[in-house]
């Protein structure tokens, strides 16, 4: 309790000095953020390799993909939920069509346009060096790497060289939360400099008026999947939404500001274990998985804004279009890093792809920070709820 008051306490003071406007302390407080935005992804990649790692090596395959398995069905079922929710509000509440005028001024956004193809992303998960994914944060194949690690140790005979090799990924579990605790510890500090960031941004006029129907279907579609679908979830797992959430709120908060899922991972593994009461082989095990491929928020903003890009375009919203769009939205979404303003990027991929009119992306791209924040949190709150419902399902079992 103390430590959420004196969270809150950082929260009031940092959108004060935001809203004080003065430039120098506006730099000063995106350089803190900034500094505590890259110690947190410092130890989110060595956090996700030695989860998994150890993980598969001290349990065995077998137990491994019991977990395994109750973490990717909690997690297509989720996204799937948050994807039919965004896409039920979009025909409710029906976003009309933008001036023309207002589509060509964002036209700039096409020179950030990645062109990709599939076969192209697919390599680029594939490791060819070791190095690399760990230089490039490659989540995707640095969790290839990691499974290949670990079952091939869980497969080993039983033998001194195991054993050691073991001890030592262990050890240097142990010495990366000890770190992880210290950054924690100073944490206080980030949020408000994150706070001061955003209220700074708000009060500049970052916030438009423009989409107003729009940002309406993004925000109340996390809003309906963070409070209602999520808690219905641990309902019928028979876990109490309430203390859940109560007991993850600082995972939820740090999301919040840092909008980055895999940079609020070692928050959220520390958490879960140390306040929630989950297994710590859980928690290692199911948190990293569900960091790179639990994005509800992610696959609810992919649908609702191809179809508002889309139509802005000219192309009719059928149900049918709908219903392909949805499950491209839930596929792209799992394979989506976990870090600020993925999203967009793959959604700006996605549109550029089809030849529809990104230049809508740059009317959206003001707002996003507000909706990058929120979908974060509903993402780490998600991957909270599948930890717990794994842990409940597996507690008599592991």
């Amino acid at each position: 309790m103390k430590k959420m008051l004196l969270w809150i306490g950082a929260l009031i003071v940092g959108v004060v000095l935001g809203w004080l406007g003065i430039a120098w302390l506006d730099g000063l407080m995106n350089f803190v953020a900034m500094v505590y935005t890259r110690l947190f992804q410092l130890l989110a990649v060595p956090t996700i390799v030695l989860a998994v790692v150890s993980t598969f090596a001290t349990f065995g395959s077998q137990g491994s993909g019991k977990i395994f398995g109750r973490t990717v069905t909690y997690t297509l079922l989720t996204t799937l939920s948050a994807a039919i929710v965004g896409a039920l509000l979009y025909v409710v509440i029906a976003p009309g069509n933008l001036p023309a005028e207002a589509i060509s001024q964002g036209t700039e956004v096409v020179e950030m346009a990645p062109q990709q193809s599939v076969y192209s992303h697919i390599l680029g998960v594939i490791p060819n060096n070791i190095i690399r994914p760990f230089l490039e944060g490659n989540v995707l194949s640095l969790l290839l790497i990691a499974f290949a690690v670990g079952i091939g140790l869980s497969k080993l005979p039983d033998t001194d060289n195991k054993a050691t090799v073991i001890k030592g990924i262990l050890g240097l579990q142990e010495l990366l939360f000890l770190l992880i605790r210290w950054l924690i510890w100073t944490l206080p500090l980030g949020i408000v400099a994150f706070s001061a960031q955003l209220a700074a941004q708000v009060s500049g006029g970052v916030i438009a008026d423009s989409l107003g129907k729009y940002v309406l279907v993004i925000l109340g579609g996390n809003a309906l999947q963070f409070f209602i679908i999520l808690p219905l979830f641990l309902l019928a797992r028979g876990l109490n939404p309430i203390r859940v959430l109560g007991k993850m709120m600082p995972a939820v908060l740090m999301a919040l500001f840092t909008k980055s899922s895999a940079a609020t991972l070692p928050v959220t593994m520390e958490t879960a274990e140390k306040r929630l009461g989950v297994k710590q082989r859980i928690a290692r095990f199911v948190l990293p998985i569900c960091t790179t491929v639990n994005m509800n928020g992610c696959a609810a903003f992919i649908l609702v804004t191809s179809l508002f890009v889309m139509q802005n375009g000219g192309m009719d919203i059928t149900p049918v279009t709908i219903a392909l769009w949805t499950v491209i939205a839930v596929i792209s979404a799992i394979g989506n890093a976990g870090v600020p303003m993925g999203c967009y990027f793959l959604t700006l991929s996605l549109m550029s792809g089809i030849g529809a009119p990104v230049g809508i992306m740059g009317i959206i791209l003001p707002i996003y920070t507000v909706i990058d924040m929120v979908e974060t949190a509903e993402n780490v709150w998600s991957d909270s709820c599948v930890c717990a419902m794994t842990d409940k399902d597996l507690k008599s079992e592991i």
